[in-house]
């Protein structure tokens, strides 16, 4: 049915059949916004020395003392060595790492019973804070102070300050928050840090083959995929927009729609707007070319390069769902 003059027509969206019902609106477009190759994260440290430990347990970073009663000569006051071990007399190393304060006191008593005469000695941390002293001071003469900014690389790794690498990418930015407060609490107690996104280059779409300028463009809102040609200044005049074919990844795989943006310009009342989601790739194929493999070899270079097929053969790992001839 074609648009009466002057009639006011409601036209439905549509997208990919397993994001039906949740996409598009402006609100999922960045709330499940997922880190990329070349986003900046600000990472706010908070030392958090003031909650209560069921447990306390000696670390790599405390210094023990072990004090002697009755012979003070035998009193010593290390550093954990980073074996996890201090040096004792008559003993030799002790492992202490992992042990609380009354277990290593009985240990002790009890390792002394045969060379003392009722060996009386207790155990003290006198200097548990070294490590948060060192970091206090490292994050306040910085010149961010408490923060640092990381950036993802194109391996979609990044380092991390005191813990090392980790695979970023494809994550949202709670979950590498919470995942990286479980590292750092374990690197060192009551040590917490808050991630935010501190820059980057937006949701971004590709749009391929015959447009006036193929490439990839940054948006800010969900687009249709008739909008998409409008950012790459018109299809040219050889465009086959009868089988336009989109590309978005699910699961790890691609999943592929064609469409008829023919049937869409001519505005009858049944059609959808077909709506595209970030990293969308649209490809316009020229009126000459419909074989599938001609089309997956010209997106092949620029769809690898982001790194969407984990290894896996282009043409082994797509597949086609709801097409519109």
């Amino acid at each position: 049915t074609q648009v009466p003059s002057d009639d006011e027509v409601h036209f439905k969206s549509t997208t990919f059949s397993f994001d039906q019902g949740t996409y598009p609106s402006d609100i999922d477009l960045f709330m499940e916004y997922r880190v990329k190759p070349g986003d900046v994260m600000d990472i706010l440290f908070q030392i958090r020395t003031w909650k209560p430990k069921e447990k306390f347990e000696i670390d790599i970073s405390h210094t023990v003392g072990v004090k002697f009663v009755d012979a003070p000569e035998l009193n010593e006051e290390q550093l954990v060595l980073p074996n996890g071990c201090i040096v004792l007399p008559y003993l030799g190393e002790v492992k202490v790492i992992g042990k609380s304060i009354p277990e290593l006191t009985a240990e002790l008593k009890d390792r002394y019973n045969g060379i003392l005469r009722d060996p009386e000695l207790y155990v003290t941390v006198p200097e548990f804070h070294a490590r948060i002293k060192e970091l206090k001071h490292d994050l306040h003469t910085a010149p961010r102070g408490l923060s640092r900014l990381v950036t993802v690389r194109p391996d979609g790794y990044v380092t991390f300050p005191l813990i090392g690498n980790f695979f970023v990418a494809h994550r949202t930015i709670p979950e590498i928050n919470e995942m990286m407060n479980k590292e750092y609490g374990e690197y060192l107690p009551g040590l917490h840090v808050d991630l935010f996104l501190h820059k980057h280059g937006g949701a971004v779409i590709t749009l391929l083959g015959e447009v006036n300028e193929p490439g990839m463009y940054n948006i800010m809102r969900p687009i249709t995929v008739i909008e998409s040609l409008a950012l790459a200044k018109g299809q040219t005049s050889d465009a086959k927009l009868e089988s336009v074919i989109v590309f978005r990844r699910h699961e790890r795989r691609i999943v592929a729609r064609k469409l008829n943006l023919h049937n869409r310009f001519e505005l009858n009342a049944s059609d959808e707007f077909f709506y595209l989601r970030p990293d969308d790739v649209v490809y316009i194929p020229r009126r000459r070319i419909a074989e599938l493999a001609e089309i997956m070899q010209e997106i092949a270079d620029i769809a690898l390069f982001r790194g969407w097929y984990f290894g896996y053969s282009i043409n082994d790992r797509v597949d086609w769902i709801n097409s519109e001839d």
